[in-house]
């Protein structure tokens, strides 16, 4: 029998009272799933992922190492030894990064320390819909600024909204998902200047950029965070690890908040055996970069086909039919790509994230079948 149904009214009362304590901005929010088309998926192209898992050598050096770490004992509260290797990778003082459980875990931290109730929140669109999410469940207000007609962030336009409402937080995902475009970096030190809040530049996706890390200015702007993550070029999305950088003074404050034990031992081997291996990272971003360029190039040719050609693992584009039934085609012939009509600007849009050769191949002769 269900659990709901086994309840007596007594005690269908009582978690009615206790549903009602639920913070209201939590209670109207849904959870977060990635919907799946049923059937057999030959080519799974829907979620941004690096489409090469980890040399069999370095998962046989990993899993030598993960014997040696005794299971009964807690990790450290911070794992401080892989912030020095990040931060010797970047050049960057390791007092200055906070790792988190994958990088939606550090941005629930972040609209804890910065967002209260009725704070403003400047935020682009389109935009990862799971900032905004954050922003509702901590009492904020969404400041949303439309794109350009090109679908390309209006600068002017975010300017106006924090002249207007002197926010608590500016986001800005450059290479934005989902149209992979970018912010050129010197309008990313305008809107740093503008505003004496946060700015929170998402860089999930800068090893496939073309355009500079705002990285490379950080240290002239103690009000600006860059969040990174390990899921995408360095393909660790099953992981779980990002990673916030910024000036040390606001990542202790930061640090106030964050739960002791948040990454686990595992995590910490792969991700340092990872960084001990940065030229087949440099390798693996040179053939995504090339996959994507081929798919942009590819997509082009087609009739009547409108495309992003942005700067990230992934392509977004409309074709001249209907996206939703081709998503569906798609599907029926074993390559799931996503759906992106859920953002108002992208209704009819569809993405494909870079695979491997073979599988680009196959979504591209997947995708003409479907369009004739």
């Amino acid at each position: 029998m269900h659990v709901a149904q086994s309840l007596g009214s007594g005690l269908m009362t009582k978690l009615a009272e206790v549903l009602s304590r639920v913070r209201p901005e939590v209670r109207k929010q849904r959870p977060y799933k990635v919907g799946v088309p049923t059937g057999d998926i030959l080519v799974k192209l829907n979620q941004n992922e690096s489409p090469f898992d980890l040399p069999e050598a370095l998962k046989e050096a990993v899993f030598a190492g993960w014997k040696e770490i005794a299971f009964n004992r807690y990790p450290s509260e911070q794992p401080n030894d892989l912030a020095e290797l990040i931060g010797s990778s970047i050049g960057w003082d390791s007092e200055g990064i906070i790792i988190g459980n994958g990088s939606n875990e550090l941005t629930y931290a972040l609209g804890l320390t910065f967002i209260e109730t009725g704070s403003s929140v400047v935020l682009p669109r389109p935009m990862f819909s799971f900032y905004e999410r954050v922003v509702h469940i901590y009492g904020g207000k969404v400041i949303s600024v439309a794109p350009l007609e090109t679908l390309g962030f209006d600068t002017e336009g975010i300017l106006t909204a924090i002249q207007r409402t002197g926010p608590s937080m500016v986001v800005i995902t450059s290479p934005n998902n989902p149209t992979g475009l970018v912010l050129p970096l010197a309008e990313l030190r305008t809107i740093a200047e503008a505003t004496a809040g946060l700015v929170l530049i998402d860089e999930a996706y800068i090893e496939f950029s073309d355009e500079p890390s705002m990285l490379t200015l950080l240290s002239r702007y103690p009000n600006v965070i860059l969040l990174r993550t390990f899921s995408k070029a360095f393909g660790l999305a099953g992981s779980r690890l990002g990673y916030l950088v910024g000036h040390p003074a606001l990542m202790g404050e930061i640090m106030k908040i964050r739960p002791p034990f948040m990454i686990d031992r595992f995590t910490v081997c792969v991700t340092k055996l990872l960084l001990e291996h940065s030229q087949l990272i440099q390798d693996r971003v040179r053939l995504i970069r090339s996959g994507t360029k081929g798919l942009i190039e590819e997509l082009q040719e087609m009739e009547g086909v409108r495309v992003l050609a942005g700067q990230a693992n992934f392509v977004t584009f409309r074709p001249p039919c209907d996206g939703q039934k081709l998503f569906a085609a798609l599907a029926e012939r074993g390559v799931l790509v996503r759906n992106m009509s859920g953002y108002p600007e992208l209704n009819g849009f569809l993405r494909v994230s870079a695979g491997a050769p073979a599988e680009n191949r196959r979504f591209l002769k997947a995708l003409t079948q479907a369009m004739l």
